[in-house]
């Protein structure tokens, strides 16, 4: 490959990442009044906040979404890579619909749908032995579900890095392990519709022996989990208790926790 094919792919790769930093500058609330292909994995309690709350949600620590941004830029680099190493990358950031919502492909390789995700040591062992059916908290079957179905095709796979190893797998998705994303979407329209409030997405899970209730991994990141469990702990809301490893955020509290207790910010 030339150099200047090489500085092409690059130029590419530069301007995605101002795309993301400018993002990351001007960071947009979760709550926007629409649907997104992104987010139909999501729980249905989670989609009703996002399209119908009047509060603006929690935004993320400066931590948390340079974490993301982190991610972001990983997953670029995994087109980067996939360019020069002589495959075909195309219909990058394709916009892409079904049933009325709208949606952004990352790209297509080969002639195969990819998504590219950024993932944990842990996470990224889903991709790597093929369990994510089994085990998909984020909602990313459903997302390239989507995506599948919008260009008609029955086949997709994930392109998926660890963040910490920088170690690559790719996992093939056929239409089997996939689901109806019409379905999926046309019940989702017709939920965020309702003034009906959907159940709490997961129940409180116990910390310990204490009898204490802490709020599941899938609600922590959630940006409506202060105006979701306002009703937790005798009106008080979900209390944030600083440990040596990390908060925890308890929704029921059977024993003080020794600990200091910080804001929920």
């Amino acid at each position: 490959m030339s150099e200047e094919e090489v500085d092409k792919y690059i130029d590419i790769f530069g301007d995605m990442i101002k795309v993301h930093i400018k993002e990351f500058l001007y960071e947009k609330p979760a709550t926007n009044g629409h649907l997104r292909l992104s987010a139909i994995g999501k729980p249905d309690r989670q989609l009703w906040y996002n399209v119908n709350s009047t509060n603006k949600g929690e935004t993320f620590s400066p931590s948390t979404r340079i974490k993301f941004l982190y991610g972001y830029i990983l997953e670029e680099l995994l087109l980067l890579c996939s360019s020069i190493a002589g495959h075909t990358v195309e219909q990058q950031q394709k916009e892409v619909e079904v049933e009325g919502v709208k949606g952004h492909q990352d790209a297509v390789i080969d002639g195969v749908l990819v998504d590219c995700k950024s993932a944990s040591g842990r996470s990224f062992q889903k991709f790597k032995n093929n369990t994510l059916i089994t085990d998909d908290p984020f909602g990313y079957i459903s997302q390239i579900s989507a995506y599948a179905e919008a260009n008609g095709i029955d086949e997709a796979a994930f392109l998926a890095i660890d963040k910490s190893t920088g170690e690559i797998c790719l996992t093939s998705l056929h239409s089997m392990e996939m689901i109806n994303a019409k379905t999926r979407i046309k019940y989702l329209k017709k939920m965020v519709d309702s003034p009906d409030i959907p159940e709490r997405c997961y129940p409180g899970v116990p910390d310990g022996k204490s009898g204490n209730l802490k709020l599941a991994v899938g609600c922590i990141y959630c940006g409506h989990k202060k105006e979701c469990w306002a009703d937790v702990n005798q009106g008080q809301g979900i209390r944030v208790f600083q440990y040596a490893n990390g908060k925890r955020f308890m929704v029921q509290i059977g024993k003080e926790p020794d600990v200091p207790e910080i804001a929920l910010s």
